[in-house]
């Protein structure tokens, strides 16, 4: 033990005075926030997860205008998806041929910046085989003497043709109906197809163009579906609605006659032309 001396003058213990006691308490707090402005977005910075945007396919929306949308939603050159399905290998039905027209399944599809056509056209066409392939759908193109195919293309002049959902039936049973009888389907919308537009003006000479999907001029079914039908065509088109017409028109919106008899559908057609030149103002 060394003992002080005693002409060594005590030692003082240093204290702050309740000045610099606050300034201390300060001058740490701002280094805890400085400190947690820099660490707390280090250690909270992860990947970044990027948000899917949405691709809206609608009902009855050909290939075509499919193609025309996924281009612009990948932001990619015109035709790029077209020349991409071509190439994609799809899983589409043998009856189908390759031609992905009816098995792009319309619904909403996530897309980002890693999506291709390819693997987009491919997730339309395998959404469509799973909900076509579907047992009651087996079922119902059985019971009405067609195959799935057929039934896709039925269901697509139906998407077409319907003024409403609650007529979807009863054009899947005038399609039926003159099948069944070997006259021509007489559709304005397979027209459209061939011609590649949408009009409810149809003259007698597009009734004569040279077409497989001229259904003025020969019979039978197209020889592919005439767009991308949804749940509720493809339902009418494995549960027609009993009846016996023949003939349908759209005389207004809202208010399309169904009948069996040509008279009445030729009343039906003139009622149909008066309304639609009294609209152009003709």
């Amino acid at each position: 033990m060394v003992n002080e001396s005693p002409d060594t003058p005590p030692r003082r213990t240093l204290r702050p005075t309740r000045r610099g006691r606050l300034v201390l308490f300060i001058g740490v707090v701002l280094v805890l926030v400085v400190a947690a402005a820099v660490l707390v977005p280090l250690l909270t910075r992860g990947p970044q997860v990027e948000r899917a945007r949405p691709l809206v396919i609608p009902e009855g929306w050909r290939a075509s205008q499919v193609y025309e949308a996924v281009d612009k939603v990948l932001a990619v050159e015109p035709g790029t998806t077209e020349k991409a399905a071509d190439a994609a290998d799809l899983p589409l039905p043998a009856a189908a041929k390759g031609n992905p027209e009816g098995y792009l399944f319309p619904a909403t599809y996530p897309v980002t910046s890693e999506t291709t056509p390819q693997g987009l056209l491919r997730y339309m066409v395998d959404t469509a085989v799973e909900r076509f392939g579907a047992d009651h759908i087996a079922e119902g193109a059985r019971r009405n003497g067609v195959s799935v195919y057929q039934t896709v293309t039925i269901a697509s002049i139906v998407q077409a043709e319907a003024d409403t959902v609650a007529d979807m039936g009863k054009v899947a049973r005038v399609v039926y109906n003159r099948l069944a009888r070997g006259m021509p389907l007489q559709m304005d919308s397979t027209l459209n197809y061939a011609l590649n537009r949408s009009t409810l003006h149809t003259t007698t000479g597009d009734t004569k163009i040279d077409s497989p999907y001229n259904s003025y001029g020969r019979k039978g079914l197209p020889p592919t579906p005439i767009g991308n039908p949804g749940e509720q065509a493809m339902t009418a088109a494995i549960n027609p609605t009993p009846g016996a017409w023949l003939y349908f028109v759209t005389v207004a919106p809202g208010d399309t006659r169904f009948t069996s008899s040509y008279t009445e559908q030729q009343r039906n057609v003139e009622e149909f032309n008066r309304n639609r030149r009294s609209a152009s103002g003709g």
